[in-house]
């Protein structure tokens, strides 16, 4: 049996809207394994990215329970939600946000020294190490604005698991690229998956979701559907696209 990493309980999210209320998520109730590449998938507007703030604190539900080792972020005050965002958990967006004036070995050993369980050596040690697994050790001491795309998102990859995070959060993380660096990142992701990274990771793009271990379907703030499927294999790709697809269509994505 899996252990969950986090778990949402009747999680809700509404705002004010002209006198009324508009509800983004509905009663969600749902865990998130160790150890799975999990995918939120749903049609624009579903709640798919407000589902990934809200579980990972960087928004604030309305109301119900995301539990992380026994407490409720939901509670967390401010200092807390930054603590855990800093140590426990990793952020890939569709914009980088890499910080333009430090050179990419810099943006990724930063949260690194931040980290104050870590010594500054171990931290540049792992940030070379991810250096050379991402492939950009040797622009290490280029700036944001001097490589590419893709070479960005790599960065931002690195970034997102310098502390060794228990969750890897991911939104939209191949949207800005072309087919070629997005397959690098997929490439990535799945290593990381490999190597025991627990992934939650949002998308619209079918050829992402393909990774997946765990694929949940949102619609109106609620999930209706789950598929499960084994680590992704680049020979078995066409079967899978194919179940999926099925899948998808039976849910009128």
């Amino acid at each position: 049996m899996k252990n969950a990493v986090l778990s949402a309980k009747a999680l809700c999210k509404s705002f004010a809207h002209e006198g009324g209320q508009v509800h983004i998520l509905s009663n969600v109730d749902l865990d998130i394994y160790e150890g799975d590449f999990t995918v939120i998938m749903g049609a624009s507007g579903s709640g798919k990215s407000t589902m990934l703030y809200a579980l990972s604190g960087m928004d604030r539900a309305t109301s119900g329970q995301v539990l992380y080792k026994g407490k409720d972020i939901v509670k967390m005050k401010e200092s807390e939600l930054a603590a855990l965002r800093r140590s426990d958990f990793g952020f890939i967006f569709q914009q980088m946000h890499l910080v333009s004036n430090l050179t990419l070995f810099e943006n990724i050993a930063v949260p690194g020294y931040l980290n104050k369980a870590k010594a500054a050596d171990d931290v540049n040690a792992r940030a070379d190490m991810l250096m050379e697994k991402m492939s950009i050790a040797d622009v290490k001491t280029h700036l944001p604005s001097q490589v590419s795309g893709g070479q960005q998102q790599r960065c931002a990859i690195a970034r997102a698991v310098i502390n060794e995070p228990s969750l890897l959060f991911a939104d939209e993380p191949t949207g800005a690229l072309n087919r070629k660096n997005s397959n690098d990142v997929l490439d990535l992701l799945t290593s990381l998956n490999r190597e025991g990274q627990s992934i939650l990771m949002v998308t619209h793009d079918l050829r992402a979701a393909l990774r997946a271990t765990r694929i949940l379907y949102l619609e109106d703030g609620k999930v209706i559907g789950e598929l499960t499927l084994p680590p992704f294999e680049q020979q078995a790709e066409k079967s899978r696209e194919t179940q999926v697809n099925a899948w998808l269509s039976s849910l009128e994505w």
